[in-house]
């Protein structure tokens, strides 16, 4: 079967409030991630991106008219599943029109402006009649709020320290420092200061939360074959995988029986499938880390520990980039920039390139990237083509 490679990779520098059109800015990444490649735009012929926003606020013939690719020449216009999930799933979907011949070259993009939502992420949420009407009067309500009860949850069952949740926070703000542009790449964070940032929803604090900002992010693909011939060592996709959990829709935040298990569950064990690879062969892990806690669960529903155990593991693993599992090499959506999962995809090709000069990962082979749009789950390894 053909194999498919990222070839290019793009972004912006991520700001707190972008003053350009999304538009611009998801041209600005489009150019970038070509560039990268050794590709020009009329070289592209086939496009994804996530299924929930991209349509709208940043439809495909919208960026095909800034590359200057007529709508009508372009064969293969894909939308994935929600969210961070679809990102990370977008290489199965180049696979499926590179493999046909629909495409040679197909790009995934994605941005958006955080800062025009007056409420925020949260506001999305507040649109659902269940939630303003019976879930929000009682509090009951926004992304730190459950993701705070799923901590508590696991505090109950397994125990949770305040060390193993800042073990996350800390690891993603030292990696952030390695990192140029990182949000906060330059404000240190050790255990004292973790102690110190306010609570937001008992028992995370600010330091344990996503930041909120505005961003555009693209990566380009194209067959294996073809990679060889192009600028890079290519980046092997070695493995997908999609889950989804019978919660559908934004009760699994608040309707779930499962309350302790992502649908990495179920991603990861396809896309491990897939490559042939198990957790042990994986050089780091690039987690959609919203919340310390998703990367805990992950950690257990990947593989990486035993269930009740990836508390512990995130403690003990260690931050150093020689450690075990680098996790997050760039600062994740903890520490560098939101930008759902694509960003992930652009740093784990990074580092299996080695062009990340202090923040390399020595000898890194193998990458594995997760994004997450409740209820679905994707897994994405990634290897280097030596």
């Amino acid at each position: 079967m053909t194999e498919i490679a990222i070839v290019g990779v793009g972004e912006t520098t991520p700001h707190r409030a972008e003053p350009r059109p999304l538009l611009a800015m998801v041209e600005e990444a489009v150019f970038a991630a070509l560039a990268d490649a050794g590709l020009d735009a009329a070289q592209v012929d086939g496009f994804v991106s996530e299924s929930a926003s991209m349509p709208s606020a940043c439809p495909a013939e919208a960026v095909m008219a800034r590359l200057g690719r007529p709508v009508c020449r372009t064969p293969f216009i894909a939308y994935g599943t929600k969210f961070g999930a679809g990102l990370v799933a977008a290489p199965q979907w180049a696979a499926f029109a590179l493999r046909a011949g629909l495409a040679s070259a197909v790009v995934c993009w994605y941005g958006h402006k955080l800062s025009q939502m007056s409420e925020g992420p949260r506001t999305i949420y507040a649109e659902d009649p269940l939630k303003a009407e019976l879930e929000l009067p009682q509090g009951w309500f926004g992304q730190p709020v459950y993701f705070a009860a799923i901590a508590q949850r696991y505090t109950h069952e397994y125990g949770l320290t305040e060390a193993q949740l800042a073990a996350t926070a800390i690891e993603a703000r030292e990696h952030a420092a390695r990192t140029p542009g990182a949000l906060r790449g330059a404000t240190p964070l050790d255990f004292a200061a973790y102690l110190a940032s306010p609570l937001v929803a008992s028992p995370l604090r600010a330091a344990d939360c996503c930041l909120v900002n505005d961003g555009a992010v693209a990566f380009v693909m194209t067959t294996r074959e073809r990679a060889r011939d192009l600028r890079h060592t290519p980046v092997i996709v070695a493995g997908v995988g999609t889950g989804t959990t019978p919660v559908l829709g934004d009760n699994w935040f608040t309707q779930n029986p499962d309350y302790l298990s992502t649908p990495a569950a179920i991603s990861g064990p396809r896309a491990f499938a897939q490559a042939g690879l198990r957790p042990r062969d994986v050089d780091f892990v690039e987690l959609y880390d919203c919340f310390t806690i998703n990367n805990i669960l992950q950690f257990e529903d990947l593989g990486f520990a035993p269930r009740g155990q990836g508390a512990a593991f995130a403690l003990e693993k260690g931050r150093a980039l020689t450690d075990v599992l680098p996790t997050n090499t760039h600062g994740g959506l903890l520490a560098n920039s939101f930008t759902l999962a694509a960003g992930h995809v652009v740093e784990a090709v990074r580092q299996l390139r080695h062009t990340r000069g202090a923040a390399q990962v020595p000898d890194a082979r193998v990458g594995l990237v997760t994004g997450l749009g409740v209820p679905h789950h994707s897994t994405l390894i990634l290897r280097r083509d030596d």
